[in-house]
């Protein structure tokens, strides 16, 4: 499922196709109908680069504090603006005082600035939130909000390369610890972990060598040089894989451009191939530097969600810590996705299966994300599963792999597992088409509780709904739209309530142009009787 954006739609083909027909006469069929530079020029007024800024005050994109409290940036008319929420207040207010950090930022950077066009789009607030911190020109840069005085912050010195280049502080090829004090990378095929204070750099892995290295990122069809793993909750280990191509076949590449093309080769398994690439599983000790191998075979490089064993940034998937980071849950999947075994290691690397998914054609666990979730604190697992011909939530015990019961059911889909509540064992989820008379392809949140009673509609407008939670839990941004009807912003509880609205989309200057929403259609299919 996709979500419904209508800056987005703006995009779509279609506009160019009717931008380009209308008022134009219909063709002779022996002579048809030539384009004009005019006509392509009118048919690009439509495309989303012209488009998207005619939109205003589209989107909230939390960035959420520990206490629940979140800001966000939101684009106006006259430029941007930074707001800051508080949920429990309902109170909504800019995030700072913007023209003076404007003029304090003017003073000291060499260039000049206006409060509704700031030269950040993401910061970060100081604990006691009395300044801000974001990056500008490949630099770090501090603004005291009490004092209204900004600097540029010293550079740890460390020669780790950034996205960016030298000087930049983006964490694209870093992955940061989440305690913020640690950043694991690779050089020379092997893992490092960079103090972020002091810059020291630490190898955790020495026997690192070309096409059998820590922690890579090579699925054939996509490389970089960013790390591919999964931090532990206390910061302390990693877990990651050392990826074995040595004698897998490599797939050429030539990039064209003006002038002499550049020959690339990745190591690119094909059908057919005797030898593909695998991974061995590993658990990294980051304080001893020490390398824990998992008792298990090599794993085929898959996931339950893609066809990669990252799907989203650099983050390992289908694998969990557990709270106390002492266990690793994670799915082997097979080369052809119709395997899947859920298992859990533990620091020693001994490994215990405690579920098997077969299918016969391709199991994936979610369309966005892996919707399992290893419940350690009750022995418990949820589970994915498309076994009753429609994608539902299962509830096993982790110890012995048996189902206790299935979670959800009926004619309807399961898209994504947002939020789990063990304390009052409820599940948060999206799903699609379970309301009758609504458009099957929206996405609405609902609640439920483990043992499938009291199914819960949360977000009752309809639109496809894209949300996020605060931290605890207990609020939730609500972003939904439809084709024909522009997005709408709303704060809510985690009971549906709404506590405020946030934004409503301003389309008013790209309606001005002459552009008009896409029109929904419904059609019956082939058996006379479902409406698409």
């Amino acid at each position: 499922m996709k979500k419904t954006n209508l800056p987005k739609l703006v995009i779509l083909a279609v506009s160019l196709i009717t931008t380009i027909s209308a008022g134009a006469q219909q063709p002779v069929a022996d002579h048809p109908r030539v384009l004009t530079a005019a006509d392509y020029a009118r048919a690009e007024k439509s495309l989303g680069y012209n488009t998207a800024p005619l939109v205003f005050r589209s989107g909230v994109r939390p960035a959420w504090m520990p206490d629940d409290r979140f800001w966000y940036r939101v684009t106006t008319a006259d430029g941007s603006e930074f707001l800051i929420v508080d949920p429990a207040k309902g109170t909504r207010e800019p995030a700072f005082d913007h023209a003076k950090v404007a003029a304090a930022l003017s003073a000291v950077a060499g260039a000049t600035y206006d409060a509704r066009h700031l030269p950040f789009t993401q910061f970060d607030f100081s604990a006691d939130m009395k300044a801000i911190s974001f990056n500008l020109r490949q630099r770090r840069w501090k603004c005291d909000l009490q004092t209204n005085q900004c600097a540029a912050e010293a550079d740890s010195g460390s020669g780790t390369p950034r996205a960016g280049g030298p000087g930049a502080t983006g964490p694209a090829i870093e992955a940061l610890s989440p305690d913020k004090k640690r950043a694991a990378f690779i050089r020379d095929f092997n893992l490092w972990v960079r103090d972020v204070a002091s810059g020291k750099e630490t190898q955790l892995t020495t026997d690192g060598v070309k096409d059998f290295g820590y922690a890579t990122d090579n699925a054939g069809w996509v490389h970089s040089d960013r790390a591919i793993l999964l931090w532990s909750p206390d910061s302390k280990k990693i877990a990651t894989f050392q990826q074995d191509q040595r004698k897998v076949g490599e797939m050429y590449l030539v990039e064209t451009k003006v002038g002499h093309p550049t020959l690339q080769a990745w190591k690119y398994p094909l059908p057919g191939d005797a030898v593909v690439t695998t991974i061995q599983r590993v658990i990294i000790d980051t304080d001893q530097a020490r390398v824990i191998r998992l008792k298990m075979p090599p794993d085929q490089h898959r996931s339950t969600v893609c066809d990669n064993i990252a799907c989203r940034g650099t983050e390992l998937a289908d694998a969990e810590w557990s709270p106390d980071s002492s266990e690793l849950a994670f799915v082997s999947v097979s080369r052809d996705h119709k395997e899947a075994n859920l298992r859990i290691a533990d620091l020693t690397g001994a490994v215990r299966d405690v579920l098997e998914e077969k299918v016969k054609t391709h199991f994936e666990s979610g369309q966005n994300q892996w919707n399992w979730r290893y419940l350690p604190s009750s022995h418990e697992v949820i589970w994915f599963s498309e076994r009753d011909n429609w994608s539902h939530l299962y509830l096993y015990d982790s110890t012995n792999g048996r189902l206790k019961n299935q979670v959800t059911k009926g004619d309807w889909a399961v898209t994504d597992v947002l939020r789990v509540d063990q304390k009052n064992r409820l599940l948060y989820f999206l799903a699609v088409g379970r309301e009758p008379g609504r458009n099957p392809y929206f996405k609405h949140l609902y609640r439920i509780r483990f043992d499938g009673t009291n199914p819960t509609l949360l977000t009752p407008d309809e639109g496809n709904h894209d949300l996020t939670f605060s931290p605890s839990g207990r609020f939730f941004v609500d972003n939904y739209s439809q084709p024909d009807v522009a997005p709408i912003s709303v704060l809510r509880d985690e009971n549906g309530k709404l506590v405020t609205t946030l934004e409503k989309t301003d389309i008013s200057r790209l309606l001005a142009t002459g552009w008009k929403p896409p029109v929904p259609i419904s059609v019956k299919a082939r058996d006379g009787v479902t409406n698409l």
